[in-house]
């Protein structure tokens, strides 16, 4: 009986290390956001996270088409002087999305265009196929542009 107990416990062990994901529970709706995207061009990847209830963005590669390092490469349009000599690479991007359980979107946001050296309200959301869609916008939604994303592992 000894011998019996042990490889079944043994087994237990093994199955719960080997597939976590069995057991464990499913993440909320509102962190369906949350993860590595790539735009629709591949010129650019970012990570989505949460921190203090917030989504938030940062970039974490985009396609250099000079030849030169990514960390090269400085936020030179931002209209605050301190911040121009930060690198794009690692730069937060998006903040203060929260999301809407109703509707099932992420709103209320800030997204940063370093392009431009301009912020603009945000908002996204995923659609069927599994794209996420983030809108900076200009006060209201129908003023602004939408990027499109898919997951990337």
């Amino acid at each position: 009986m000894p011998v019996l107990f042990k490889t079944l416990f043994a087994s237990f062990i093994f199955i719960k290390l080997a597939a976590p994901q069995a057991y464990s529970q499913p993440a909320p709706a509102s962190e369906r956001i949350c993860g590595k995207w790539e735009n629709q061009a591949k010129t650019l990847r970012i990570l989505v996270y949460t921190e203090n209830n917030d989504f938030k963005a940062k970039i974490i590669w985009f396609s250099d088409t000079e030849g030169k390092p990514m960390n090269y490469w400085m936020d030179k349009k931002n209209p605050d002087p301190k911040l121009r000599n930060r690198t794009i690479l690692d730069m937060s991007i998006l903040r203060g999305l929260k999301y809407n359980s109703e509707k099932g979107t992420w709103e209320n946001g800030m997204v940063y265009d370093s392009k431009h050296g301009k912020e603009w309200n945000a908002s996204a959301s995923i659609d069927q196929q599994g794209l996420l869609k983030v809108r900076g916008y200009w006060h209201f939604k129908w003023i602004g542009k939408s990027m499109i994303f898919h997951r990337i592992q």
